[in-house]
């Protein structure tokens, strides 16, 4: 197994992002997109509703204080995704690529990232893709040994990391 694999994987004792001593180079944070959150509310609401027309006292009002917030939580902890160029590595959530792996990083403009995403998609590629942003970008691999051949990764600032990419 080649090296730039061990690093992408995310099995075992990581360190993380936590625990990295360097300032980031680019740091951005992907979040669930909007339309990802009135149903989960409505169905906490509507469940709620359902116990609070059974039971009268503390047992009305509670599922409101219990399930609202969780299906609040629920998708904001879920869909969180940290990208951070940091002590030469890129790290895409948990998964993360030494810097001396990079052979080259382009940008996805939303006109190409139809035909980027669907046809001509790898299926080896690994990718962190998020519907609401439309730019993305595709980051080659140097490294034979290695099955993935790039990475995607949306991202609303491209430029900047594919700048901190190079310059890493």
């Amino acid at each position: 197994m080649s090296e730039s694999v061990e690093a992408a994987s995310i099995a075992g004792d990581m360190p993380g992002q936590a625990n990295s001593k360097g300032r980031p180079v680019f740091r951005e944070r992907l979040y669930t997109s909007w339309w990802a959150w009135p149903l989960p509310v409505i169905g906490a609401a509507i469940m709620a509703a359902t116990v609070h027309m059974g039971y009268p006292g503390v047992r009305a009002w509670l599922p409101y204080a219990v399930l609202i917030p969780l299906a609040i939580a629920i998708p904001l902890w879920l869909g969180r995704t940290k990208i951070e160029v940091v002590d030469g590595e890129l790290w895409v959530g948990d998964a993360h690529l030494p810097l001396r792996f990079v052979e080259d990083a382009e940008a996805i403009t939303p006109a190409e990232q139809r035909r980027a995403l669907g046809p001509d998609l790898d299926p080896a590629a690994f990718m962190v893709h998020r519907s609401s942003i439309r730019t993305s970008v595709r980051i080659w691999l140097n490294d034979p040994d290695d099955p993935t051949p790039y990475w995607v990764i949306s991202t609303r600032r491209p430029e900047r990391l594919i700048a901190a990419l190079k310059n890493s």
